[in-house]
């Protein structure tokens, strides 16, 4: 799980043009301490590729102080193309009977090394921009609601972000996941 030296330059550059083009997303954030940071993990960037070839236009948000790390989020308008049609979890992907995804949302992010936005980030992301106007998003269940076979996603229509429930081994052509990842 590392990307060859070419690979790691030519996302760096994909990243450094995105951060360049939306700076209202990282107010104060210096692009180049940004990149000192990815240049030691070659781990995060190779997560960070994972976000950026499904379709998820990975960019950075925030800086956390009290840990010294960048968040980046996925900031694709729409829910990202190349996570899609997806149910919620393993669990979830093992209890249906017929038509099965191809995948679950948890487990594509697990496998990816980041992990699925809760509600809070989601609405934290929402203050960036508007994002699944047309899609939605599979978003972090809380246990109790997931026990109970349920799973939450959120979206933004009329001006207002929706959050929702479904059963978890549910699918559609137009929700997917976003995710985070710390560097």
């Amino acid at each position: 799980m590392k990307l060859s030296p070419e690979q790691q330059q030519e996302l760096i550059g994909i990243l450094k043009t995105r951060f360049e083009k939306n700076m209202n997303r990282h107010t104060g954030v210096e692009w180049a301490k940004v990149q000192t940071k990815l240049d030691a993990s070659a781990e995060k960037l190779w997560s960070l590729n994972e976000m950026e070839i499904t379709g998820g236009e990975p960019d950075v948000v925030a800086y956390d102080e009290n840990t010294g790390e960048y968040i980046f989020y996925d900031c694709v308008a729409e829910s990202p193309k190349g996570r899609r049609s997806v149910c919620y979890d393993h669990e979830a992907l093992e209890a249906r009977k017929e038509y099965k995804p191809a995948n679950s949302a948890v487990e594509m992010a697990r496998d990816m090394g980041i992990e699925l936005l809760n509600e809070e980030q989601y609405r934290e992301l929402h203050k960036l921009g508007k994002f699944d106007t047309k899609t939605s998003s599979w978003i972090k269940t809380p246990t109790a609601i997931r026990k109970l076979g349920g799973g939450i996603f959120a979206d933004y229509r009329y001006d207002t972000i929706f959050i929702y429930h479904n059963g978890a081994e549910s699918y559609y052509a137009a929700r997917g996941f976003r995710g985070a990842l710390r560097v």
